[in-house]
């Protein structure tokens, strides 16, 4: 398991655009990926790659989120879904 914190920059946060593309990106990995978004009241995670439960975190700009990779490509898979993050996810 590897784990990466990231600091969404888009203006938008993670609608349905940028979540498509995160989940899209996240699909081409066998290993799983898990966000998980921290708040006062709770820690919300979600299955990178289903785009309802990434839209579902509610993750807006200037959120710090952490990615969680866990199987045979996570690492490769972490240092891609950080890269699109921090390239602004497509905007």
């Amino acid at each position: 398991m590897v784990n990466g914190k990231v600091k969404i920059k888009n203006p938008t946060g993670l609608h349905l655009r940028p979540a498509g593309l995160f989940c899209k990106t996240a699909m081409q990995f066998k290993c799983k990926i898990t966000v998980l978004k921290k708040t006062r009241h709770e820690d919300v995670t979600a299955n990178a790659k289903s785009v309802l439960s990434v839209l579902g975190a509610c993750i807006k700009s200037g959120d710090e989120i952490e990615i969680v990779c866990e199987g045979t490509d996570e690492e490769t898979a972490l240092r891609e879904m950080v890269q699109l993050v921090e390239d602004g996810l497509g905007e």
